[in-house]
C-alpha cells in the first residue's frame, strides 16, 4: 500500500507540475494581460476599405474591430488577411485599377466575401481567464481575439498568441519547469511536418498571396531550388503593397516585393527538431516572431513552429491528459 500511495503521489507532482502554465493561465485574467497604454483603432463599417487599409499602415496596427452604427455593436474584425482576400479576388493585371479595393465600402465588401457565411464576431471579457483566451484562439483558429467590456460595450484591447506567450515568459522563472519543457520538437510532436506551404524566390507575388488564401497560412518560407530557406514572406508584409500604393502590380516576384521591407528585419528565424521546447519558447519570445522555420543541417525546410502550436503544447495539451484528470481526483479526495 505505502508503495503504491508513493506512486499515486510521485503521478500526482508530475500531473501538478505537468499543467502548471494552465493553472497559471486559469487564474489571470484577460484584464491582467492589457498594457496600461495601447493603440486600438476602430472602423465604421460605412468606411472605405482602401481608407480603412491606408489607416492600419498609418497607425502601425494590424487588424480593426469594425462598428456597425445600425446594430449598435462590433460584427467583426478587419485585417489584412481581408486586403489579400481582396487582392487575389479582383485583381486582373497591372493595367487595370482594382475598382473594389478603390470604391468598396467595408460593409459592401462584408456583404460580398460573407454573403450567407456572417458569424457572430469571436470576442472575450476581461473578466475571463486567460486559459479560455488561449482556447478561444486555438479552437476557432483565429490569430486576434477582442477583449470587449460586457458593460460598456467598448473594445479594449485586441490579445495575440505573442502578447500572451510574452505574459506568461514573465512569470516562467517563477515555476517548476515542466519536464516535457526539456523535450524535443520531434519527442513532443510540436509543429507541423507535412504537406508545408512554401514558394520561391521567382514565384509572381499573385501566386503568393493565392497560397495564401487556399492554405491559411500567416507566412510562407521562401524556398531556393535546392530546398534551402532564404527569406520568409508573412502576411504583414503584404500591407507593405498599400503603404507604397503598389498593390496594382502583382506581376512581380516575390524578391521584388520584399525589396521594399524594412531595413528592420531580422531575418528567418530558424530552428531545428533536436531543440527543446524550453529553447524554441526562448528563441520565439525573444525575437518577437510568430513562427519558427524547422530546418535540417542543410538549412532545408522540414517544418514550421507556430505561436499557436506552441501555446497548444504549454496550456492545451497538459490540460486533456490523463495526468491532469488524475490529479482533479486527487484534489477531490483530498478535500472530501
Amino acid at each position: 500500500l505505502t508503495q503504491r500511495l508513493k506512486i499515486c503521489v510521485s503521478a500526482a507532482s508530475e500531473a501538478s507540475e505537468r499543467d502548471i502554465y494552465m493553472r497559471f493561465m486559469k487564474c489571470h485574467k484577460c484584464y491582467d494581460i492589457i498594457p496600461t497604454s495601447s493603440k486600438l483603432v476602430v472602423f465604421d463599417t460605412t468606411l472605405q476599405v482602401k481608407k480603412a487599409f491606408f489607416a492600419l499602415v498609418a497607425n502601425g496596427v494590424r487588424a480593426a474591430p469594425l462598428w456597425e452604427s445600425k446594430k449598435q455593436s462590433f460584427v467583426g474584425m478587419l485585417t489584412i488577411t481581408d486586403f489579400i482576400n481582396i487582392l487575389t479576388r479582383y485583381y486582373k493585371s497591372p493595367m487595370v485599377q482594382i475598382y473594389e479595393l478603390e470604391e468598396h465600402k467595408i460593409e459592401t465588401w462584408r456583404e460580398l466575401y460573407l454573403q450567407e457565411t456572417f458569424k457572430p464576431l469571436v470576442h472575450i471579457s476581461p473578466d475571463s481567464s486567460v486559459f479560455e483566451a488561449v482556447h478561444s484562439l486555438i479552437k476557432n483558429k483565429i490569430h486576434r481575439l477582442p477583449v470587449i467590456d460586457p458593460v460598456s460595450g467598448n473594445a479594449l484591447y485586441i490579445l495575440t498568441h505573442k502578447r500572451i506567450l510574452k505574459f506568461l515568459q514573465l512569470f516562467v522563472c517563477e515555476m517548476p519547469m515542466p519536464a516535457f519543457m526539456k523535450q524535443t520538437l520531434e519527442e513532443l510532436g510540436v509543429g507541423t511536418y507535412t504537406n508545408i506551404a512554401y514558394i520561391h524566390p521567382d514565384t509572381p507575388l499573385i501566386t503568393a498571396l493565392s497560397v495564401f488564401t487556399h492554405r491559411r497560412v500567416s507566412a510562407l518560407p521562401v524556398v531556393d531550388h535546392h530546398g534551402k530557406v532564404v527569406d520568409i514572406y508573412s502576411k504583414f508584409d503584404v500591407i507593405n503593397l498599400a503603404a507604397e500604393k503598389t498593390y496594382n502590380n502583382l506581376d512581380v516576384t516575390v524578391t521584388q516585393a520584399l525589396r521594399h521591407r524594412s531595413q528592420y528585419f531580422e531575418g528567418v528565424m530558424k530552428c531545428n527538431k533536436l531543440e527543446t521546447l524550453e529553447t524554441i519558447v526562448d528563441r520565439i519570445v525573444k525575437a518577437e516572431v510568430h513562427r519558427l522555420v524547422v530546418v535540417d543541417e542543410e538549412s532545408r525546410i522540414v517544418g514550421i513552429v507556430s505561436l499557436s502550436d506552441i501555446l497548444q503544447a504549454l496550456v492545451l495539451t497538459p490540460a486533456d491528459s490523463p495526468f491532469t484528470g488524475f490529479l482533479r481526483v486527487l484534489e477531490i479526495l483530498e478535500n472530501s
